[in-house]
């Protein structure tokens, strides 16, 4: 999920995890007991290794409701419309002229002197060649869930957080050696982790609705493998295996957030990013 409520997104609000985010700058200080990385040669830092896997206790997790408002359902068929025609002027309308801010980990990074599609633009990349902009916005165009950042009054952001145990979530956290972004939820019980990343190998174990670590390939083992809709993941039982990308959220997703006003919805805000 600080020093706002959005600097880190979705998992910047849990405590998954956070294991310093009180130290200078938001920098994640080394656990306790355990030295920071050498350095590699050259003076810069060497990447650290995931920590091995291990068994954890479960930490259930509720998904989020969609938002009740028709009216939101309206708007987004509307943004949706316009990430297809990939319409500037029109999704200029519905963001903010004002006051858009753009949370990042190191503050608003919005620009006061740009306009809020300008804004908008630079914090989703709309103008990138590979189209990935306008493809951020279809996707939260799709999104229907929304939860209120208390430090906005009237702002709405997407995608909502799941509901769980925040001190427990801490603790498995603390157990494991694992940081925020180790960790995400399926998005409907009974995920089948397989034994392999391929979609007949063997089904190891069935997941329920909780916390799930994920514990990517280690990109320096070997030849680099090809794109695959299969991720790692390591079960509360530490069995490692794979599961499908698509059927599992993180739990640091950025979200675009939005202000209802006399005229209808607007874009009001970004979080994510540095």
């Amino acid at each position: 999920m600080p020093q706002a409520r959005l600097a880190i997104p979705l998992l910047l609000l849990s405590a998954v995890v956070a294991a310093d985010l009180s130290s200078p700058a938001g920098a994640q200080a080394p656990r306790p007991g355990q030295p920071g990385p050498p350095p590699a040669a050259g003076g810069q830092a060497r990447p650290a290794q995931p920590a091995p896997p291990k068994p954890y206790k479960v930490v259930p997790v509720t998904l989020p409701q969609p938002h009740s408002d028709p009216s939101f359902e309206a708007f987004r068929k509307q943004l949706a419309d316009i990430a297809g025609r990939k319409d500037r002027a029109a999704l200029a309308r519905l963001v903010v002229a004002r006051n858009f801010f753009w949370m990042g980990e190191k503050g608003d990074r919005a620009d006061r002197r740009k306009s809020g599609i300008d804004n908008l633009a630079a914090a989703i990349e709309l103008d990138a060649k590979d189209g990935s902009g306008w493809q951020t916005l279809a996707e939260a165009a799709a999104e229907t869930t929304l939860e209120p950042i208390p430090e906005r009054r009237g702002v709405l952001c997407a995608p909502a957080a799941p509901s769980f145990d925040e001190k427990a979530a801490e603790q498995v956290a603390k157990d494991t050696g694992t940081e925020p972004d180790d960790w995400g939820y399926p998005l409907k019980g009974g995920l089948e982790v397989r034994a392999a990343p391929q979609a007949d190998a063997p089904v190891i174990e069935q997941l329920g609705m909780h916390l799930i670590r994920v514990m990517p390939e280690d990109e320096h083992g070997g030849a680099q493998q090809p794109e695959s809709p299969f991720i790692r993941v390591v079960t509360p039982s530490g069995k490692v295996g794979y599961a499908l990308e698509d059927q599992l959220s993180s739990l640091d997703n950025e979200q675009i957030c939005y202000i209802k006003d006399a005229t209808g919805w607007k874009i009001a805000g970004y979080a994510g990013g540095e």
